[in-house]
């Protein structure tokens, strides 16, 4: 479980020991206030309730005491005495109401200035924060991210999310000003660079060059949705860089590339054994079923294939490519275009538009029977013919004794057969024209993992270690 990391909060520094000292001088000042005014109002307008100096503390001059008594009551003139307590007492009272003020002022005064500065204390605080989000969500996505984190002086947090942006220049000296020699792959919008950065790292650029409007929808819709989507079995988005009409999209570096390059390029599938690929096979169910049943809204991916799914340098499958993805109920109001790879599409898309979770069900079963098979999703028989995998497959994968012979040659009578027959009867459930005869991918996925060894991470229990071993 990645953990949560939160700001740190203002309350601490409420109640260090000086503020509370400062709300404590505060606080008496308030109520204090109150009484020291009315003892003073009460001192005044009554000068015969004023307070008495005890006859122990003070001694009356003889002098005074001639004048006093020389003085008839009746005549209502108050004593100098009386006149000598009051002004003492009057003073007395305005030193405590002066102290008081003195001791608010200075408590106010620093509540403002504790306040000042806590709040440039924690704002510092959430920016230190900021980064070590960014740099331990990377390492939650596969890669360590630190040293490559620490060669891009131009990241930010950007409102596309905690993606950082990458400095064009950066990227033309990462990729040798996008040399040939650096192509990774090529796709519908534009190629895709090894770039080399700084202390070793490596990652895979992908630059869009094609049709201005249909280049920016894809950009923004894969900066969306990878933005927000963290699982072990999706490609992880690393940051962008918008230059003139260029958008480019920096993603982690698959070192064993594609699945399409391993089964159908110059090897042949010759570096992928039966259990590497139902390994394949159960990586991209659990991407699939991520996006399905645990994105809020859920993802509907539009052009599964096997040139979108990527391997490490242990085979682990990743889902790529997000640019023509929806999320949930975009796809039932009428705005999405039909958009996929031939030999992937879902017939029901196809022809009546309609695009559900279902489709991509259909497109994982192309994928599978093409790890089965070892053969493309449509293949040209003669010049103007073309055959599907599922139109030429279907007769084998119903029909036991043909089965073993359609298997591809590199990893023929190297499986258990009834493993072997459990795998055929799940692709030709996905590929059902039928969409509600078609499983749900958490389905899918539940029967795949018994096929797979614990050591690459299912439940098989495999009886020589040899079978299992990584190519």
């Amino acid at each position: 479980m990645e953990e949560t990391m939160r700001p740190p909060p203002l309350l601490p520094f409420l109640l260090s020991p000086s503020w509370v000292l400062c709300f404590f001088f505060f606080f008496f000042f308030i109520f204090s206030l109150p009484l020291l005014t009315n003892a003073r109002t009460h001192h005044v307008s009554d000068p015969s309730h004023a307070p008495r100096p005890s006859p122990l503390s003070i001694s009356i001059p003889p002098s005074v005491q001639d004048q006093t008594s020389s003085v008839s009551p009746a005549s209502g003139a108050p004593s100098p005495l009386v006149m000598e307590i009051t002004v003492v007492t009057h003073h007395h009272y305005h030193r405590e109401l002066l102290l008081a003020t003195i001791l608010a002022s200075v408590a106010v005064a620093v509540i403002i200035v504790s306040t000042f500065f806590a709040w440039i204390f924690w704002r510092r605080a959430r920016r230190t924060l900021d980064s070590k989000v960014i740099q331990s969500s990377g390492a939650t996505r596969g890669i360590a991210l630190g040293p490559l984190l620490s060669k891009f002086n131009s990241l930010r947090v950007s409102k596309k999310g905690l993606l950082p942006m990458v400095e064009y220049p950066l990227l033309e000296l990462a990729t040798n000003e996008f040399s040939e020699s650096n192509i990774l792959g090529e796709g519908g919008f534009g190629r895709v660079y090894k770039a080399f950065f700084e202390g070793g790292v490596l990652a895979a650029v992908k630059r869009l060059d094609g049709n201005e409007q249909h280049c920016e929808k894809e950009f923004e819709n894969e900066l969306d949705l990878l933005g927000r989507i963290r699982h072990p079995n999706v490609i992880s988005l690393l940051g962008y860089c918008v230059h003139e009409r260029s958008r480019l999209l920096i993603y982690e570096l698959m070192q064993n590339g594609s699945l399409e390059t391993q089964l159908h390029g110059p090897s042949h599938g010759s570096a992928l054994s039966w259990h590497i690929r139902m390994k394949i096979a159960l990586d991209t169910a659990r991407g699939l079923e991520y996006l399905h049943e645990h994105c809020n809204p859920s993802v509907i991916h539009r052009d599964l294939k096997s040139s979108n799914i990527l391997l490490d340098s242990d085979f682990n499958a990743k889902i790529s490519d997000f640019g023509l993805a929806v999320t949930g109920g975009d796809h039932n109001k009428g705005c999405v275009t039909l958009s996929g790879t031939l030999g992937y599409v879902a017939p029901e898309y196809l022809l009546d538009g309609k695009l559900t979770e279902k489709s991509d069900v259909y497109a994982f079963g192309i994928v599978l029977l093409e790890l089965v098979m070892g053969r493309k999703p449509v293949e040209k028989m003669a010049a103007s013919q073309c055959q599907s995998i599922v139109t030429w497959a279907m007769p084998q994968l119903t029909d036991r004794s043909k089965l073993p012979n359609a298997v591809d040659p590199v990893i023929r009578n190297t499986m258990d057969l009834k493993h072997l027959y459990q795998v055929a009867a799940v692709a030709v459930l996905c590929v059902q024209p039928e969409p509600s005869y078609r499983p749900l991918i958490t389905d899918v996925l539940h029967s795949l993992v018994p096929l797979v060894p614990i050591e690459l991470g299912g439940t098989l229990r495999v009886a020589e270690p040899s079978a299992c071993a990584n190519p």
